[in-house]
């Protein structure tokens, strides 16, 4: 972490500290204690602005000591040590004040969520997992000991267990949670067609579909599952139904999709299903697709026409490439070393971009991801439109 960064961590603890010490200072009958406490203070705010974040945290601590009941200072302490990765500080931190007499229930809670967080910093998801159960037994800010439990069971893969707690998140807090659990269903029901399991694959995308009636990846999969049986007609009606209901995935239906239309001898189908997207759809993908299809049917002066028409209304990296691919052979001499040249370029160029992002947090990658890597939503990760990607 930057030390800038770090600043900015202890800032929101430094004015909690301030809050407390001003009203300790207000309260007191005696001025040398008062003194005491706002010299401490004003030193550690010092340490602060010096970058000594390790001399600042001391005097801090020090000062949350002077008086065992401010609850606020310790949790401000404890978040701010998880964040900056000392996760034992934190659990030690916030172990004593769970522990504390008197602590009323809502600080009690409060501080048995931050404890929950502590544990999965440090990885130790089992002690979470327990804590968070208990809270939501205890039915104390269960929603969020409900979340907690939610990502612990993605993170184990335990999606029975996530689809149980969601659906109880659900009905607590009145919030959809459906595309979620959808999700849920469609990493079920992919285990099992990997596992060969087909009739339990349809029974889970069945219950996906019930969640989220156009859920983009449980038609992808159906397609999947109707086109390893055979079913090439069937996968057509399920890719062309995930395309309709998000055309975001295109890059990622179309393969598949030109796949099954071979196998089931539909290319007429193909081209007016194609040449419908473009005008609803401005990336280059059905380009690049529509083109490969007017050369294996008419020809390649046809598909290169084609493509330079569709390229200068939707310029496009990938495309430049397809278009030189498809004049290699008509060229020689020093025109071909140029051409040459200038696709091993395009080509370096793809290579160090990402094609995908998440529309949540950002997060970059070069291929499809269903739940970001990065803040853990679902269907966040969309192709990256523009000159160089889609």
């Amino acid at each position: 972490m930057k030390l800038a960064d770090e600043l900015l961590l202890l800032v929101p603890a430094a004015f909690v500290l301030g809050w407390w010490a001003s009203r300790w200072w207000a309260t007191r009958r005696s001025g040398a204690a008062a003194n005491e406490l706002s010299s401490d203070y004003f030193r550690g705010l010092n340490y602060l602005l010096n970058e000594e974040q390790d001399k600042a945290i001391e005097v801090f601590l020090r000062l949350a000591e002077y008086n065992r009941d401010t609850v606020e200072t310790h949790l401000a302490l404890g978040n701010l040590f998880r964040r900056r990765g000392e996760v034992e500080q934190a659990i030690r931190l916030h172990q004593h004040l769970v522990s504390r007499p008197g602590l009323s229930d809502a600080m009690k809670t409060v501080a048995l969520l931050e404890l929950g967080e502590d544990y999965m910093r440090a990885g130790l998801l089992d002690r979470a997992e327990a804590l968070f159960s208990d809270l939501v037994a205890m039915d104390a800010h269960a929603p969020s000991a409900l979340r907690h439990l939610i990502a612990i069971y993605q993170h184990e893969r335990d999606w029975y267990k996530a689809i149980e707690h969601a659906r109880r998140l659900e009905v607590m807090t009145g919030e959809d949670e459906a595309p979620m659990i959808a999700q849920f269903y469609c990493e079920l029901a992919d285990r099992s067609r990997q596992h060969g399991a087909l009739a339990e694959a349809r029974e889970y995308l069945q219950q996906a579909f019930e969640c989220q009636a156009d859920c983009v990846r449980a038609f992808m999969l159906t397609g999947r599952l109707q086109s390893e049986e055979g079913h090439y007609l069937e996968a057509v009606d399920a890719y062309e139904a995930a395309i309709q209901a998000d055309a975001a995935f295109t890059p990622d239906i179309l393969p598949p999709l030109l796949n099954s239309y071979a196998h089931a001898q539909q290319m007429e189908r193909a081209e007016s299903f194609l040449r419908d997207l473009l005008g609803r759809y401005h990336g280059i993908s059905p380009v690049l697709a529509l083109a490969q299809l007017y050369r294996q049917r008419d020809g390649e002066r046809t598909s290169i026409d084609f493509l330079t028409a569709q390229l200068r209304q939707r310029p496009s990296v990938r495309g430049l490439m397809a278009l030189i691919d498809a004049t290699m052979d008509k060229i020689d001499g020093e025109a071909r070393e140029n051409f040459l040249i200038l696709r091993d370029l395009t080509r370096k160029l793809l290579e160090g971009q990402a094609m995908y992002r998440c529309s949540r947090c950002g997060f970059g990658a070069k291929a499809h991801h269903w739940q970001c890597p990065s803040c853990k939503s679902w269907s966040t990760i969309r192709p990256i439109h523009g000159v160089a990607s889609e």
